[in-house]
């Protein structure tokens, strides 16, 4: 599976324009067979820039709802954007004005998905577009936010349930924090669910190795941490992959095929998309 965000083409700053998204989705589906997995929590940065409401909703939703992918990213509840806190450490390296502005006002947003949110993705992009959820929680309240939504009839399982530790705001990358949502996620939802790890920053490979010892699945990226292992920069996203798969197969844990995948979640098939 292959988790999205844009960036426009020529500032490299956050984008939920569809159209960025078209110059990329459709190369992605012809040369390769992975899932696709459009995020629906990446803020627009020109409504930040506006001040706008909740980030702009509609906005977020925008390139989801055109393309009606596979997957797409499901975040359990708001979340106090971190960045802020680097300021101090990453400010002099700015090389864009919206780089700063990201790094010096986000101490005063929050990013939303309240429970209208939560319903209105569940109903447009799942019971209207088939589109299954990768479910974003951030701690452990947010695993039983998903709980309730599923009693309450908006979402259904399998539950792709996905830990992001590490995030300033949310749940520290430690091994008790990995102990403790996979802990709840199991009294939750027992055999109705997959569960996975994201490790942030420095912690990422350490810590999906863990989850994946413990039966969890995997996700790295540079979305999520610019290492590779121990003052090494990954190069590209392919190189965590590499770096993560060569750990699995060490540890003799196989690493299921696209199609695998799409049948232990139960996914549309992309020939049932948009893109």
């Amino acid at each position: 599976m292959i988790h999205l965000h844009a960036r426009d083409p020529k500032e490299g700053f956050p984008t939920t324009d569809p159209d960025v998204y078209a110059k990329f989705l459709p190369e992605i589906k012809k040369n390769c067979d992975a899932i696709i997995n459009i995020t629906t929590g990446q803020p627009s940065l020109r409504a930040l820039y506006e001040k706008r409401p909740d980030w702009a909703f509609e906005d977020r939703m925008a390139a989801p709802l055109e393309f009606a992918p596979e997957v797409c990213s499901f975040n359990m509840g708001p979340v106090n954007l971190g960045i802020w806190t680097l300021k101090d450490k990453l400010l002099d390296k700015a090389t864009h004005d919206w780089e700063r502005y990201l790094l010096t006002k986000t101490k005063g947003v929050t990013l939303l998905n309240t429970s209208e949110h939560m319903e209105y993705i569940a109903k447009e992009m799942g019971e209207k577009r088939g589109t299954r959820f990768e479910y974003e929680c951030f701690d452990v309240g947010q695993l039983h936010n998903l709980r309730l939504i599923a009693d309450l009839g908006w979402v259904k399982p399998p539950f792709y349930i996905q830990a992001v530790l590490g995030f300033v705001g949310g749940l520290p990358a430690t091994s008790d924090s990995l102990n403790l949502m996979q802990q709840t996620a199991e009294k939750l939802f027992g055999d109705s669910h997959y569960f996975s790890v994201i490790g942030t920053g420095k912690s990422q490979m350490r810590l999906v190795t863990q989850g994946a010892t413990l039966g969890a699945n995997v996700r790295v990226g540079l979305e999520d941490s610019l290492w590779l292992g121990k003052g090494e920069l990954a190069k590209s996203n392919a190189d965590q992959v590499k770096r993560v798969i060569r750990i699995l197969d060490e540890l003799s844990i196989e690493v299921a095929t696209p199609n695998e995948a799409r049948a232990m979640l139960g996914t549309k098939g992309p020939e049932h998309t948009n893109i």
